[in-house]
């Protein structure tokens, strides 16, 4: 039996190929939902809006080719070729015409669509929520993982970013000290994000003619998207705000982000339906304090989260251990099929 623990999209992918190759397996899970950092917020008769990851390219084949294999379309992100550029608070923003780059997409459905067409794939009773692992003993051919529950297991794949488990979890015996300082020190991505989305009944942008993507030296705001549905037509508008934002309350933040686009979009862009945010570092099973400041991917993609240990009975997954594309679903997609690949080895041997 394996455990997998996290039910983010590394984790649910490790257990589709694992259940593929026949071989027995259990997601655990902190949270009383599956997905981690996937997170798509669906409302009757609206846009979907992603408050997590959303957006891929052609340089990321091994998702492309899951979402493929699963059925699931993908469509591309719509780019103004003029673009609304604010560099002063005491200024207009401008209109500037952007270059033509490598498009991105988005995952038809939203990108919950992922998770969800796998957890249809995966026995209920093979996945256990709210479930916070604290305790990993190895002893032997036996691992006891504790959580409220206990499980046992002869291997353990942790799906987590690194900083999560070296800070939570217990292991007896110890990991080694440098893999515990490596992981202390690994950025989780999107840790420190605040994504805010607004969405419409119509869209104004079309009616007046004006940019709907925004780029900001000045913020909240900082970057601000169309996110309409695969048809074109259930109307959003997606971004980020400056991260230093989180210290206020949301109603103090929608406030200020309305005050800002409307400065930058005109009255119309008050008539939203709804107003959403989602502060990552307020999510306890994403954001862990660092014990020093961290840069953008640091020790992503370290080489140390990719070696076994404990007689090859306890692996690293997850976004931020993969060898290509670290912290992106591109890199979750990688280290699962790397995680199986060096299951279905082991237990070949």
């Amino acid at each position: 039996m394996i455990i997998i623990v996290g039910a983010g999209l590394s984790g649910f992918l490790t257990a589709y190929l694992l259940q593929k190759e026949g071989i027995p397996f259990k997601i655990v899970e902190a949270r009383n939902r599956v997905g981690g950092r996937i997170n798509t917020i669906y409302r009757e008769n609206e846009a979907p809006i992603e408050m997590g990851a959303t957006w891929f390219n052609s340089q990321h084949p091994h998702l492309i080719a899951l979402l493929e294999e699963l059925g699931i379309e993908r469509f591309e992100q719509f780019m103004d070729s003029k673009v609304f550029y604010q560099t002063n608070p005491n200024l207009p923003a401008q209109i500037v015409e952007v270059p033509k780059n490598e498009p991105s997409y988005r995952i038809s459905g939203g990108t919950s669509t992922l998770i969800d067409t796998l957890l249809q794939k995966l026995k209920p009773e093979d996945i256990i929520l709210n479930q916070a692992v604290n305790h990993i003993t190895i002893n032997g051919k036996i691992i006891t993982i504790k959580a409220e529950k206990v499980f046992q297991a002869d291997m353990v794949v942790l799906a987590l970013p690194p900083k999560l488990w070296a800070n939570r979890i217990t292991f007896e015996p110890e990991i080694s000290k440098d893999l515990r300082e490596i992981a202390l020190h690994t950025h989780t991505w999107m840790e420190d994000s605040i994504k805010i989305a607004l969405t419409f009944a119509k869209p104004f942008w079309k009616e007046e003619n004006i940019p709907r993507t925004l780029f900001s030296n000045v913020g909240p705001v900082v970057e601000f998207y169309d996110q309409a549905d695969t048809k074109n037509s259930k109307y959003a508008l997606c971004g980020f705000i400056n991260s230093a934002f989180q210290k206020l309350s949301k109603a103090e933040r929608k406030q200020l982000v309305i005050n800002q686009l409307k400065n930058i979009f005109g009255s119309s862009v008050t008539e939203f339906s709804h107003y959403e945010e989602c502060v990552w570092s307020e999510d306890s099973e994403c954001f862990q304090d660092s014990v020093s400041p961290l840069y953008p991917h640091q020790n992503n993609g370290n080489p140390i989260f990719r070696d076994t240990y404990f007689d090859q009975r306890l692996i690293f997954s997850g976004s931020e251990t993969s060898s290509r594309f670290p912290g992106y679903m591109e890199g979750a997609v990688i280290s699962a099929k790397e995680t199986v690949r060096k299951i279905v080895e082991l237990q070949s041997k």
